[in-house]
């Protein structure tokens, strides 16, 4: 059925969920799709955006066999249910064979290729993972060096299994990447590698060698989703969850006309990569295109993707709001896009121009939605055939619970929240996760509703009378710089460490580009001199994240503080947003008009502006930015003040 309002979502529930007949695991899943259409395009891959017609491609009976040699390739190196195979890979067609061979065998582990060596080592340990899959030496990627220099501080780590670009690169390249890897070799005597392709050539296709039965409950995934300092913070996710989160979204999606084109830019290591556009695509008898092993980020991916729209009649694709403002950029004129219906935006919140610009010159229809790792990917998306509201996270998928909801002062919940209240964003469903391996991160994540648990998300919002959620403020502090999670304690952590500093606050502050960035502001030790790039010399020194090193440090001399004496974040950010303002204005010419930042209580932190002959100028150059503006009459601006 189509699901236009929140009345269809229930309509959809009254046939019970146990008689949807959903797959028991990730690995069942995949096979009732390939038996399904066998000779269906599943999968087409290109290294090179400069060739992307050059594409190698499975059909759903090979991609599941490819899978299910990858699962007995993991089992012939020991691998058994519970234990961790981890995988620190760009975006490439061995990368999905590792995850969901992986998770037939035991559980996969995405570890992101971007953090630093010392952070990947710390999530391996924790995860004591006994496989990790990586790519072999090849030029331009540090990913084998970076792993390699931790090798003598992974005592769990029994095999490495390298991924060669060989089978996507030319004969002269193939040469060089082989002499490579076996220099590389005889400098690492001590460690057991292997080829992934040699070892899944010597297993069989048709079935797993373990006999292996998985149960929905079983674990099937770890993510890490934060923590980067101190103990790492790893979700441990099920197959039930995976299974059902992708059937839920493909239910909020129908009805469709047979079978899709899906584009795959975002990151493997994501929960969205994989699920999106991976496992949900794939019981649908969807063909998924894999674009570059850096996806977007790979050279000319951006620039030449409407090409490729047109070239693979793609139909739909997932991404943050930095690809669509780069996409923007990009020529449009005498492409023929009449195949792509509509596109998912997640991770971090659209700015509204920019919504509005990109559905207008492209007529594309946006869905924006909100998921989490801990819920499996989706919890809430606007309805592809019903109203989509701009700013809105949409309406919840099919049995999955949401609600807004009040807490009291120890954290157990008081009340649900009215329609348009702002309460904690609380989630119940198929679709969480089983908890965090650390057990001292599980406290005060689950909250007890009428002897049922809930997920506390951290995330503050409210919810319309038509049931579409709004998120207004996130209490868990994340900075979100173009869809990557940012702690703030790390930058906090590191600038405490400065002789000179007394408190830290670190916190996003709205880009045009990125969404959000990370800016600190300090406060000096009494007597102690020191300056903003001094600091910044010692934050770049120390944070280990690149993302992470703050693009700005302020010295005040008091932060602001609450009644209790604790650091008072919202502050600071009014600040910050109010600072992006006045500099937007004085860009357009308009220095001086006044400004202010005020929390609303529906809808977070919103900028007041007095109406004027500049407003479609200014609103303009606002709309590039994901906070609220509000233009009032001269008269009403002060009495907001009072």
């Amino acid at each position: 059925m189509t699901v236009k309002t929140l009345s269809d979502i229930e309509h959809l529930e009254l046939v019970p969920l146990s008689e949807r007949g959903l797959a028991s695991s990730t690995y069942e899943a995949l096979r009732l799709a390939a038996e399904r259409t066998p000779h269906a395009p599943a999968l087409s891959f290109f290294a090179d955006a400069a060739d992307f017609q050059r594409t190698r491609d499975w059909s759903y009976a090979q991609l599941f066999a490819e899978i299910t040699r990858a699962a007995n390739a993991f089992h012939g190196l020991g691998v058994v249910p519970g234990e961790v195979v981890a995988f620190i890979l760009p975006n490439l067609p061995e990368t999905h064979f590792t995850i969901w061979g992986g998770e037939a065998a035991g559980i996969a582990m995405a570890v992101n290729p971007l953090l630093e060596a010392k952070q990947q080592a710390a999530l391996l340990q924790a995860a004591k993972a006994s496989v990790v899959v990586t790519l072999a030496p090849t030029p331009g990627s540090d990913l084998w060096p970076k792993l390699a220099s931790q090798l003598d501080q992974l005592p769990a780590l029994k095999h490495v299994v390298w991924v060669s670009m060989g089978p996507y690169v030319g004969a002269a390249q193939r040469e060089a990447l082989s002499s490579l890897a076996q220099k590389e070799r005889e400098l690492h005597r001590g460690v057991t590698i292997h080829e992934l392709r040699a070892l899944m050539d010597a297993q069989p296709g048709t079935y797993l060698r373990s006999g292996r039965q998985i149960q929905a409950d079983e674990r099937s995934s770890y993510f890490c989703t934060g923590g980067t300092t101190g103990l790492p913070k790893i979700a441990a996710r099920t197959h039930g969850s995976e299974v059902f989160n992708a059937w839920a979204m493909a239910a909020h999606m129908a009805p469709r006309n047979g079978s899709q084109v899906i584009f795959c830019g975002l990151p493997l290591f994501h929960v969205n990569g994989q699920l999106v556009t991976g496992l949900m695509p794939w019981t649908q008898g969807d063909h998924v295109i894999l674009g570059t092993p850096q996806g977007y980020r790979g050279e000319g991916v951006i620039a030449r993707f409407w090409e490729m729209v047109e070239h693979f009649g793609i139909n739909f694709f997932s991404g943050v709001p930095t690809v669509y403002a780069a996409l923007l950029q990009t020529e449009l004129k005498g492409r023929d896009l009449s195949s792509l219906r509509y596109a998912l935006c997640g991770a971090a919140p659209m700015p509204l121009e920019l919504f509005r610009e990109f559905e207008q010159r492209t007529d594309v229809k946006i869905l924006e939605g909100y998921g989490l790792t801990e819920g499996a990917c989706a919890s809430s998306v606007n309805p592809l055939h019903g109203e989509r509201r701009i700013g809105s996270i949409g309406i919840r998928i099919a049995y999955q619970n949401m609600r807004a909801i009040v807490l009291d002062d120890s954290g157990e919940y008081l009340r649900d929240a009215q329609t348009d209240e702002v309460g904690v964003i609380a989630i119940h469903g198929p679709n969480l996760f089983a908890g965090y391996l650390e057990e001292s991160h599980n406290r005060g994540l689950w909250i007890d509703i009428d002897g049922q648990r809930w997920l506390n998300t951290g995330d503050l919002g409210r919810q319309d009378a038509q049931g579409y959620f709004w998120l207004t403020g996130r209490k868990k502090e994340l900075i979100i710089r173009g869809g990557h999670n940012i702690d703030p304690k790390q930058i906090e952590e590191v600038l405490q460490a400065h002789p000179a500093v007394a408190l830290v606050a670190a916190i996003g502050s709205p880009d045009a580009h990125a969404g959000e960035v990370p800016v600190a502001y300090v406060q000096l030790n009494p007597g102690a001199s020191g300056d903003a790039q001094e600091l910044l010399a010692f934050a770049a020194q120390h944070i280990v994240e690149r993302a992470a090193i703050p693009k700005r440090i302020e010295i005040l001399d008091a932060l602001p503080v609450t009644p209790v004496g604790k650091i008072f974040k919202p502050a600071l950010q009014q600040r910050e947003i109010a600072q992006v303002v006045r500099q937007e204005a004085e860009r357009s010419g308009l220095a001086g008009i006044p400004v202010e930042v005020v929390q609303d209580a529906h809808r977070g932190l919103v900028v007041l502006l007095n109406d004027g002959p500049y407003r479609e100028r200014l609103a303009a150059a606002l709309g590039r930015y994901s906070f609220q503006v509000e233009w009032l009459p001269a008269t009403q601006h002060h009495a907001h003040n009072q």
